[in-house]
């Protein structure tokens, strides 16, 4: 998990909301060309997905931004940890065997 701190505004709210919008958008569509075909297939529907980006767009715009985290404002992050000494190289691996007398 990342310690970013996520803005729960408004605005932000709803352009989280995007991705689904769009991903059940799409399936419906196909769906919807699947059962239907002919007047709904997905050749003569797909403007109906720009009419949802448009709509999430819009409600993001009009929406408030009480309590909006900027991700600049933020102080930054303290430095990581020094990495660790380096391990000293491993002993070749032997291949003999370990029984005598055996494959000599």
């Amino acid at each position: 998990m990342s310690n970013q701190v996520r803005c729960t505004c408004s605005r932000c709210t709803i352009r989280g909301l995007m991705g689904p919008a769009i991903i059940t958008t799409l399936g419906i569509l196909f769906l919807l060309s699947e059962l239907r075909g002919g007047d709904l297939s997905f050749s003569r529907t797909f403007p109906v997905l720009f009419i949802v980006i448009g709509g999430v767009l819009l409600g993001a715009a009009f929406a408030s931004m009480d309590g909006h985290v900027d991700p600049q404002s933020l102080p930054p992050a303290p430095p990581a940890a020094p990495p660790a000494a380096p391990m000293p190289p491993a002993a070749p691996p032997n291949y003999g065997s370990p029984y005598p007398g055996q494959g000599q």
